[in-house]
């Protein structure tokens, strides 16, 4: 009995009660279901990330929507942010850094066509025997980055009208920003008007630049879905095909316009000379700065000189303030271009658009009309009944307090980005 009494009292150790190892037993199996759900749920979550980069990723993304082969990041980055072109990422091409230095012989000095306020323009030729010319922006005055320079080439690829350069594709590789666009063959109007080629406009042609110039306006102003202020209309910017027909270009200082707001208030950005001075001096920015602009290069076209000259005469230096005087003395003729009296004109076309360009620099914004009442003038060639106001007139006599004068304006006028405004008001 002693011996069994032994034996149960053992046993008791060796196994211990029914409760203490179910309860054992619940514990592993919980672990156990934690640790495979975790591996299947892993093994799940990596089998669709093969399949995303598999079949979803960028490079396919690219190819679908454009059929040439893309070889660098640049067409990466630019479908990652493809949200920036909304429905125009059809549009344009994506080109490699590399495909436009082969273009343009490495950027060659003899490929330039011309410099504008932020980078030189060249020509180039692609592989497929297309001729391009391509802006190739300085980052130094550019300052922009990835998402501000998609953002412009969003803005650039909304628009579409004969009368604005049509952009075929853009670059974005490392720190190089460029813009390719269409190659036009009788380069940019300051070349002609300025007399640094040996070209004649005969009137009819100057008309026709005139009038083209104001229909692209008129679309940016008030056709376009966006309503758009170029802020930087002048000779330089606008652009000649083989037909002479112009396109406005350089859309590196545009902006965006609310359509609830009558001007923004913002800093002078735009070229010295077309400036409208409530832009200038207060920093009023609306469609009417494009339509001063406007005004101040129709009668560059007539005249066929620069609208601000120092090396002549005094009176005759300022382009609108010389115009306005012969206006007053009812001698408005002899603003007209020599070359065009010799070839002969229709006198009263051609004080039509003088009269026009007085309209639209008259000093108060309200009185200048809109591009599309301006487009109607120049078409119907209607009886004009509105008087022109004088002009307004900045004092240009130099101060020891100015940090600039007109007097100090030179030949070639930089444009200015989006900085403190450096132009004051005279006391």
């Amino acid at each position: 009995m002693a011996r069994l009494g032994f034996a149960l009292e053992a046993g008791s150790h060796l196994y211990p009660e029914p409760h203490s190892k179910s309860s054992s037993s619940a514990h592993r199996t919980l672990a156990l279901f934690f640790l495979v759900g975790g591996l299947v749920l892993f093994v799940i979550c990596l089998i669709f990330l093969i399949l995303l980069w598999r079949y979803v990723k960028p490079r396919d993304i690219i190819k679908k929507l454009h059929p040439k082969k893309v070889a660098s990041k640049t067409a990466l980055n630019f479908a990652v942010n493809q949200d920036f072109f909304s429905g125009n990422l059809r549009t344009i091409s994506y080109f490699s850094y590399q495909t436009l230095k082969k273009a343009t012989k490495n950027f060659h000095p003899a490929y330039q066509l011309g410099r504008g306020g932020f980078g030189p323009v060249y020509k180039g030729k692609l592989g497929d025997g297309r001729t391009i010319a391509v802006k190739k922006l300085l980052l130094d005055k550019s300052q922009q980055g990835e998402s501000e320079f998609l953002a412009e080439v969003r803005m650039i690829t909304s628009i579409q009208h004969k009368n604005l350069v049509r952009l075929i594709g853009c670059c974005s590789d490392g720190p190089e920003r460029l813009l390719v666009y269409e190659y036009m063959k009788n380069r940019s109007l300051d070349l002609i008007v300025y007399g640094k080629i040996d070209q004649f406009l005969d009137w009819n042609t100057r008309f026709q630049i005139i009038l083209g110039i104001a229909r692209g306006l008129q679309y940016l102003h008030e056709d376009s879905h966006l309503r758009i202020i170029h802020r930087d209309i002048k000779a330089s910017n606008i652009l000649l095909d083989e037909k002479f027909q112009p396109k406005i270009g350089d859309f590196g200082l545009a902006r965006f316009f609310p359509e609830d707001e009558s001007y923004l208030s913002t800093n002078f950005a735009g070229t010295l000379g077309y400036t409208a001075p409530e832009y200038a001096i207060r920093g009023e920015l609306s469609e009417k700065a494009d339509i001063y602009s406007f005004g101040v290069l129709v009668l560059e076209i007539i005249s066929c000189r620069k609208n601000t000259d120092l090396s002549l005469p005094s009176e005759m230096q300022y382009l609108p303030e010389y115009a306005w005087k012969l206006y007053e003395r009812s001698s408005i003729l002899e603003l007209v271009d020599a070359k065009l009296m010799k070839e002969g004109f229709v006198e009263k076309d051609v004080v039509h658009a003088i009269h026009i360009a007085f309209l639209c620099l008259q000093a108060y914004p309200n009185l200048r009309p809109p591009m599309s009442e301006i487009v109607a003038m120049l078409t119907c060639k209607m009886e004009l009944v509105a008087t022109p106001t004088k002009p307004a007139f900045l004092d240009r006599k130099r101060r020891k307090d100015d940090n600039i004068s007109w007097e100090t304006i030179t030949e070639a006028f930089p444009s200015m980005s989006d900085s403190p405004a450096t132009i004051q008001p005279h006391k």
